[in-house]
């Protein structure tokens, strides 16, 4: 099977040869993303509509397994937890996390708590406010009271890996953009997802 697999993988680049070229820079998908990358990549490295693409198809398959279905109706309470960059580059993981974020407010489905995060709250203005209490020239209707902060109900945390390949002087690029959604009740995984984006382009190519 590892042979098998060696031989299709060889096949694949060697057939990408006539299309990049070897003696240009030419990058081209290997498998398309999705219609939200319209335009031909212009690197190996991840470019914004390689996470746009990610983050609607993950999304997308969120939605379509009913993990966001909440029993009886209304909304999850979703907290982000650490996504994982594992390739060279230095990427803005926020960056993706903002195009799922707007994606999962958008479905109806889910609302995003911004006070619990690994390393402290994203807005810490919810925190900060609560210390007015005390403060005489705050009218204190106007405070939030104590017990309103809503705990998440699910946790959404990830990975990025990117490997290389290369052959008859074509480097392939795949990136794995991967998820994980969590009931933080449970601990268990209700929904899993991955979404692939390759690149290829001569090998004298550099992925930043």
């Amino acid at each position: 099977m590892k042979i098998l697999k060696s031989r299709l993988l060889f096949l694949t680049l060697a057939s990408l040869t006539c299309i990049c070229g070897c003696a240009t820079n030419n990058v081209v998908y290997v498998n398309p993303p999705t219609s939200e990358a319209k335009n031909p990549p212009l690197t190996l490295s991840l470019e914004y509509q390689d996470f746009k693409a990610a983050a609607v198809s993950l999304v997308n398959d969120m939605l379509k397994s009913g993990a966001l279905d909440r029993p009886g109706g209304g909304r999850y309470v979703v907290a982000i937890s650490r996504v994982i960059n594992d390739t060279t580059q230095d990427i803005d993981i926020d960056q993706l996390l903002k195009d799922i974020r707007i994606a999962l407010l958008k479905s109806g489905k889910a609302v995003i708590t911004t006070t619990f995060q690994i390393g402290g709250p994203e807005d810490p203005m919810t925190q900060e406010i609560r210390k007015l209490r005390n403060n005489e020239e705050i009218n204190s209707k106007t405070l939030p009271g104590k017990g309103e902060l809503i705990a998440p109900d699910l946790s959404l945390s990830g990975k990025i890996i990117q490997k290389v390949y290369y052959a008859n002087g074509v480097k392939k690029v795949d990136y794995y953009f991967i998820l994980t959604l969590t009931d933080v009740k449970t601990g268990l995984a209700v929904w899993e997802g991955e979404k692939v984006i390759s690149k290829a382009s001569s090998e004298n190519n550099y992925t930043w």
